[in-house]
């Protein structure tokens, strides 16, 4: 389904909310969770070493904006986490960035630093937990006209690099190729930030390319699935920097109970903006530049060979790795991606031409990172399809385009 210009739209699927209580894997240890806690089914943090990353760092130091639907700061899984940001969303809409009514910030926010502190421990962690979120609420569908979504995107972006932000999150999508959103990612790229952005959940339109996800300068993310292959929904194309874990994730949430489980590039996002920020908050003297290329110095590389494919661009992200054995951080003041030279070279290329510059033959469909049993254990996936989250009164998600990959419970 096509989404119409000037709409505002989250890259994930909200499936449903849920309660869940069990026993907590604490500090990296051997233990077993209960097969019904809800720590248990974040198989992705499993596949990550979350618990041995969390010994070296946990983000802690380091903010990381969330631009999308508000962020809810009483959700137990991120009090404390959450700052004073910015409200975009028009005065005749209640509230300010704390307000989640979609609960889709609160979502992603939950992925990147949620504590786990629900239930007196057994809540859902995040990757990144001891970062701080500060929440930017843009407005809703309907709120803004055709052309003024780029131009909320671009102030917004602003603002999060204004604000300190070293790692800007936006799992959504909707802006159109502009001047004004090109000028503001360069802006804050300048200032010192990195921008994540989720490439969009339409597979089915193979030459459909989002932006600010496009946009030079930006770091197009992308999902994957427990396989390792690129999601079913998840688009491809130059616009593909990155990829991350992205099905059937559990996290923290707006909503009833607090608790959501989800599908979509908005989630590959938030686990890609939380590892730049694991990262960060180990080397706090690198520069947006240099955390990037350690990300991409450590990246699980396409198994064809390849620099880089259309499914997965350069590869799925690997932070442990990063914080291991990170190579050469290279030169403070050189972006690693070449999308961003090419269109500051070419000032009369469009971001979309631009962004065909960011090189590397196109893989299959399914492409696959390479040496997954280096970094995400498959085996640790066994089994945790039996410990399904109890999903009690789902929420509907407003946008269309996000409906249709609606996880199974």
């Amino acid at each position: 389904m096509h989404v119409p210009i000037g709409k505002i739209w989250r890259q994930g699927v909200r499936a449903a909310a849920s309660t869940t209580a069990g026993l907590l894997l604490v500090g990296g240890t051997a233990a077993q969770a209960q097969a019904d806690s809800t720590r248990s089914q974040q198989w992705y943090l499993d596949a990550m070493h979350a618990e041995e990353m969390w010994r070296t760092s946990t983000g802690k130091g380091i903010t990381v904006a969330v631009i999308d639907t508000g962020v809810d700061p009483k959700n137990p899984d991120l009090q404390g986490r959450v700052l004073d940001g910015k409200d975009f969303a028009p005065s005749s809409r209640p509230g300010d960035e704390h307000t989640d009514d979609d609960g889709h910030g609160t979502g992603m926010a939950g992925l990147i630093a949620g504590t786990g502190a629900y239930g007196g421990g057994n809540g859902a962690f995040g990757l990144s937990p001891g970062a701080k979120i500060l929440p930017i609420r843009m407005p809703e569908s309907g709120d803004v006209n055709p052309f003024a979504t780029s131009a909320f995107f671009s102030k917004a972006i602003r603002y999060a690099a204004d604000s300190k932000a070293r790692v800007i999150n936006i799992s959504m999508g909707g802006a159109t190729d502009t001047a004004e959103l090109t000028g503001a990612v360069r802006y804050a790229i300048r200032k010192g930030s990195l921008i994540f952005a989720a490439v969009g959940n339409d597979a089915g339109k193979a030459d459909k390319i989002d932006y600010p996800a496009a946009t030079p300068g930006v770091v197009g993310v992308a999902a994957v699935g427990k396989s390792l292959n690129r999601a079913s929904f998840s688009q491809y194309g130059p616009q593909v920097d990155v990829a991350a874990p992205g099905e059937d994730m559990v996290h923290a949430c707006g909503g009833k109970t607090g608790l959501c489980k989800t599908s979509g590039t908005s989630d590959a996002t938030a686990l890609a903006s939380a590892s730049a920020a694991l990262i960060w908050s180990k080397h706090p003297d690198w520069t947006n530049n240099q955390v990037l290329r350690v990300m991409l110095n450590t990246i699980g590389a396409p198994t064809n060979g390849a620099k880089r494919n259309d499914s997965i661009g350069y590869g799925i992200v690997r932070p442990r790795v990063a914080l291991q054995d990170p190579g050469d951080p290279g030169p403070a003041d050189v972006y690693p991606l070449p999308d961003l030279a090419a269109a500051t070279s070419s000032p009369s290329a469009s971001p979309t031409a631009a962004a065909q510059n960011k090189g590397g033959p196109d893989g299959q469909g399914g492409a696959r990172a390479a040496s997954p049993a280096s970094e995400y254990s498959v085996g640790l996936w066994v089994g945790l399809g039996a410990a399904a989250v109890v999903l009690l009164g789902g929420v509907g998600v407003a946008y269309t385009l996000v409906r249709k990959r609606r996880s199974a419970a």
